[in-house]
């Protein structure tokens, strides 16, 4: 879990340093419009080699694939307002190239900057430019009524897709390699299909959403696959190593010197060769693509944590809800109670309860009562700090009184770290009620108090064996302390304060010799315990 938490914050801090790099961007994105964006186009266009755009474009490779591979400044084709048939138009005038037949996805992105994809009903979907996508993502945030000041745009893409590139580079490089604009553009300003996807729908998304694309807890997610990645994907992962390289813009580049040198078009299987004329051919990996990737949009928010600590008043009260052969044992439990008081005011698709240790079910929870995390999934609005003490008032307000909650707050998903290390370190605190086969003397008072840190072997309970392996666990009792009942000689309250994870029920009655040693030994004489609180879970972190 910790592993998985350090990665989100490392991808969310890549992310927001991606963006700031990306204003500048923007910046001249911004203004294009007011500047003629065809002729910054026409520009740029210009300033390519034209052969090399022709081959390019007569093997498959779309206008803004063709663009980003030759590393066009500025990354101008990021620009949401241009439609693919604009930069497909602007790249056959200036160069004189003339598509032939129909429209056809792209030999290395698959369509995914083609604006094309077949949806969750297999539709086929065109779109003309990225404003058209971003428009039906903010559709679906405000369907799904998500509450958002900031969002994290994701886009995941099939493998396959970066090995068609590699293998096209590779061969670009060996073909070109006397030409001097190798060097400067083909290593080093070769944008990601990811990150031009990202850009180009992310300020639209900002304008529709009145929001700003942030390191936040609300995630957009495009997950593109394709049917032909699950085929070629375990041969042609041989040899195939994902690289990142960070540049001065902060865009991710796709490949550096070493792996374009390294890399061979016959690493992987090619089933066409397409030849042009009066050069060395150049290799695409796969036939001419009839389907675009299968897109799945996803508007989700990461886990939201709450912490507090329980009280339970009932011997009838499970800590989970429990369930023998459809049969419910107790009248409630903890974990519904609170749950289900939580999860509509974070509007979410559920929830998960986690605790510090555990008690049986007809023993109390008092004191400063136990530890716990609410895991809130998915959850679209997210209420404030007052609204959080009103909702631990509700619960704590309830009719049936079944149990109570103290210091409700939202933490961050720190409180998993929190919690694990407090339940190594916790200490417990009991009262048991205590029934012997004696009547009780000052003398046991006495020696009981003295036994201060004490260990004792437990066997794993007779009760328990069921479901736990058969182990032998050294536990300290840190100290003990009687207090008698009036009127009665062998009744009495057991006060203790115990290493986490002791059985106390066991430690009472000694098991039939499986707890050594026990109250019963101590006493010498038979001992029962007749009912149980804990009093106090000392968690310092929590």
């Amino acid at each position: 879990m910790s592993n998985e938490v350090e990665s989100a914050q490392v991808s969310d801090a890549m992310e927001v340093a991606q963006l700031s790099s990306l204003a500048a961007v923007d910046s001249h994105a911004g203004s294009c419009e007011a500047e003629m964006p065809s002729r910054l186009l026409n520009d740029a266009v210009r300033s390519l080699p034209y052969h090399v755009v022709k081959d390019l474009l007569s093997i498959g490779v779309c206008s803004r694939c063709v663009l980003r591979i030759l590393g066009t400044e500025d990354h101008i084709y990021c620009h949401s307002s241009f439609s693919q048939s604009m930069l497909c138009s602007v790249l056959e005038e200036v160069t004189g190239f003339k598509s032939e037949g129909d429209f056809q996805f792209c030999s290395v992105c698959l369509g995914v900057l083609q604006l094309s994809y077949r949806d969750d009903k297999e539709t086929l979907v065109k779109m003309e430019s990225p404003n058209d996508m971003a428009l039906v993502i903010a559709e679906l945030v405000k369907k799904e009524g998500h509450q958002i000041d900031g969002f994290s745009l994701e886009v995941s893409i099939p493998q396959f897709i970066l090995e068609n590139e590699s293998s096209l580079l590779s061969g670009m490089k060996k073909r070109y390699e006397s030409e001097p604009w190798l060097q400067e553009r083909l290593l080093s300003k070769c944008v990601s299909v990811k990150d031009v996807l990202k850009f180009a729908i992310t300020k639209p998304l900002e304008t529709l959403l009145n929001t700003k694309a942030s390191a936040s807890s609300f995630r957009i997610r495009l997950a593109y696959t394709h049917k032909m990645a699950f085929g070629n994907s375990v041969e042609r992962n041989q040899g195939f190593k994902r690289r990142k390289i960070g540049t001065e813009n902060g865009l991710q580049n796709v490949n550096d010197e070493s792996v374009v040198a390294n890399k061979d078009c016959s690493d992987y299987p090619t089933n066409e060769t397409i030849a042009v004329t009066g050069r060395s051919s150049l290799k695409v990996p796969i036939d001419k693509v009839s389907e675009p990737c299968h897109l799945v949009y996803l508007c989700y928010r990461t886990h939201i944590y709450l912490c507090g600590r329980y009280l339970k008043y009932s011997r009838n009260v499970s800590q989970t809800r429990w369930i023998i052969d459809e049969e419910r044992m107790g009248e409630a439990s903890v974990e519904e109670i609170i749950g289900s008081n939580i999860l509509p005011m974070y509007r979410g698709d559920n929830y998960k309860f986690h605790a510090a240790g555990r008690e049986d079910i007809d023993v109390r929870m008092l004191g400063s009562g136990r530890p716990f995390l609410l895991e809130i999934q998915n959850a679209r609005q997210v209420p404030s700090e007052e609204t959080v003490k009103e909702i631990e008032s509700k619960i704590n307000g309830l009719e049936n009184k079944l149990v109570g909650v103290k210091n409700l707050q939202v933490v961050g998903s720190q409180g998993w770290t929190l919690m694990r290390e407090g339940e190594a370190e916790k200490q417990k605190q009991y009262c048991a009620l205590v029934w012997i086969s004696r009547p009780l003397e000052d003398e046991d008072v006495c020696s009981i108090s003295l036994l201060n840190d004490m260990q004792i072997l437990q066997k794993t309970p007779i009760r328990v064996l069921h479901r736990r392996s058969p182990l032998e666990r050294k536990k300290i009792i840190h100290w003990m302390k009687i207090e008698r009942i009036a009127e009665s000689s062998q009744y009495f309250l057991l006060h203790l304060c115990t290493q986490a994870g002791t059985y106390i029920k066991e430690f009472v009655h000694g098991d039939f010799g499986r707890t050594q040693p026990s109250i019963g030994s101590i006493l010498g004489c038979r001992a029962e315990i007749l009912q149980l609180d804990v009093t106090d879970v000392k968690m310092d972190s929590f």
